[in-house]
């Protein structure tokens, strides 16, 4: 293992939303973060200067999580990075984020659909890890992202939620055969959130809003920051809003493993 300072964070699909946050996040806790985007190079650079002027080093690598024969490129994009940026050959945190979003009932689904859903939550986050693995430390962090949806019913998100509820029984996996190398692998399973996902439902439907916020526990949406794991500004729900996914990546938490933490504000208990 090559020993280096600061701690490197690997985030996929953090150009935007959630990964943004998560990548903002690691940063003020002293981690320099390689950000991967889909089609958006202008937002993914937004990013890495948003970083930089916090006084951490970003890249950003372009990904595409449901193509999983353009990985070994991507991993050896990876594989020069650490070496030209951090002066490495490892890094340590891995954050399964990228995804998508398809509402479609169980009778209206194509096999084209389901197929594209499996690709990009499934089958990419199992082998992208997979080819992975080797460049992450001994004592590491996974953290794959899943969706309350495994528990609370929407119709329309079965295909979506199946295979969200699978990366829980991988994460599972990767704990047990991960655990030789110290490395602690957990999936967050985010509540409805208000960022631009499918088009910004939850955020920008003012029904859908108040309808979220009325089978919440603490009566409102989360926002980006609730899964990041910043501290919200207003100091009334500052109790609220200190776990997410950066703090799962800390050594405050090398002991939790395996477990799925949902961060819904309670949503439909």
């Amino acid at each position: 293992m090559t020993n280096h300072s600061p701690e490197i964070a690997l985030v996929t699909g953090s150009s935007r939303g959630l990964g943004k946050s998560t990548a903002l996040n690691l940063v003020k806790k002293g981690v320099d973060v390689i950000v991967t985007y889909h089609s958006n190079a202008e937002e993914a650079t937004k990013v890495v200067v948003q970083i930089e002027s916090i006084g951490a080093k970003a890249v950003a690598l372009q990904l595409d999580t449901g193509n999983t024969k353009t990985f070994d490129s991507f991993v050896q994009q990876v594989k020069q990075l650490l070496q030209d940026k951090w002066q490495t050959d490892r890094f340590d945190f891995l954050v399964n984020n990228a995804g998508i979003g398809i509402n479609a009932s169980i009778a209206e689904t194509t096999e084209e659909e389901f197929n594209h859903l499996m690709n990009i939550h499934l089958k990419g986050v199992f082998l992208l890890t997979q080819k992975l693995l080797p460049l992450i430390n001994d004592g590491g962090r996974i953290v794959n992202v899943s969706t309350g949806l495994t528990r609370i019913i929407f119709p329309g998100y079965a295909a979506y939620a199946s295979m969200k509820g699978a990366i829980k029984t991988l994460t599972l996996y990767m704990a047990k055969e991960l655990g030789s190398r110290q490395i602690a692998v957990n999936v967050v399973a985010p509540g409805a959130i208000e960022t631009d996902f499918r088009g910004g439902a939850v955020r920008d439907n003012p029904e859908m809003n108040k309808y979220v916020a009325s089978q919440t526990a603490l009566g409102c949406v989360g926002l980006p920051d609730d899964i990041g794991g910043a501290l919200a500004k207003l100091t009334v729900r500052v109790a609220f809003r200190r776990k997410g996914i950066a703090s799962l990546l800390s050594e405050d938490n090398q002991w939790v493993n395996a477990q799925r933490i949902e961060v819904s504000g309670g949503q439909s208990i």
